[in-house]
């Protein structure tokens, strides 16, 4: 049968998400603790690999097998031989032509700043701390020309293996909590680090060191090297990836800012 399962990581001790010969992986540990409870070796396929020190709140993998266990017997067993900065949230049974990648209709990635002149160590790696500030306002009006289909070359990184630049953006916000601005990006699909690419350069408008129109003028030229820097890895976290209902994969509730990085004192919410 196959079976689906959700995790959560913090990406900063591993290398990425892809199994690699001579570095720590998210997927050698959660094939290690799946074949500890079936008994027999287990190859994961995930939703969308992230990078070295890049987050996930809802990552969503399937594998195969033949061992019979109770769905809450793969959860606990699992968690049991994880180390503590991964776990499953979820496993569900799926149907046999179910694919992790290719059934998802849509990806979500939250990428976190820390506004405020000095750093916060204990945020150290799980946000981007910007010292200048930023008008989330302004960046939200900017990144308005990047939503729908286009060509985001522009954005793309130079390892990039995709045979098209072109991607399908649903929806890009910037919202304020006090000192944490956050930014959510949905789209079909996103190229390597595009996120980080986009949010880099959007920075620089929040900032004011760039006009609102400018990100419209960098999507329109395709060229990498008329953008901004490329993000740091740490603020970024795969949010959410919907299926087709009819697919039986659970979509858990997003997860509170408080809960990933502590409160921020004074935060109202507001944009």
């Amino acid at each position: 049968m196959r079976l689906a399962v959700g995790i959560e990581y913090a990406g900063t001790r591993y290398a990425g998400w892809q199994r690699q010969q001579h570095a720590p992986s998210i997927q050698a540990e959660v094939e290690r603790a799946l074949a500890s409870v079936a008994d027999h070796p287990v190859a994961v396929t995930c939703a969308g690999r992230t990078d070295a020190g890049v987050h996930a709140l809802a990552q969503v993998a399937h594998f195969d097998t033949e061992a019979l266990r109770p769905l809450r017997g793969w959860l606990l067993g699992a968690n049991t031989v994880l180390p503590s900065d991964i776990a499953l949230q979820w496993v569900a049974e799926v149907a046999p032509d179910f694919h992790a990648r290719y059934t998802a209709q849509a990806r979500t990635y939250r990428y976190l700043v820390l506004n405020r002149p000095l750093r916060a160590p204990l945020a150290h790696e799980r946000v981007c701390t910007w010292r200048t500030p930023l008008d989330a306002s302004r960046m939200q009006a900017a990144l308005e020309a990047l939503v729908g289909e286009h060509d985001f070359s522009a954005f793309r990184g130079a390892e990039c293996q995709s045979r098209t630049p072109v991607r399908r953006m649903l929806r890009i916000s910037v919202v304020r909590a006090g000192e944490l601005v956050v930014f959510e990006l949905s789209a079909n699909a996103f190229l390597h680090h595009m996120v980080r690419n986009i949010v880099g350069s959007a920075l620089l408008v929040g900032g004011g060191e760039r006009d609102a129109g400018w990100l419209a003028e960098v999507l329109a030229c395709r060229d990498r090297r008329a953008a901004g820097p490329t993000a740091p890895a740490g603020g970024l976290y795969l949010a959410a990836v919907d299926y087709p209902a009819a697919a039986g994969v659970p979509r858990r509730a997003p997860v509170a800012l408080s809960a990933m990085i502590g409160p921020s004192e004074g935060a109202d919410g507001s944009g």
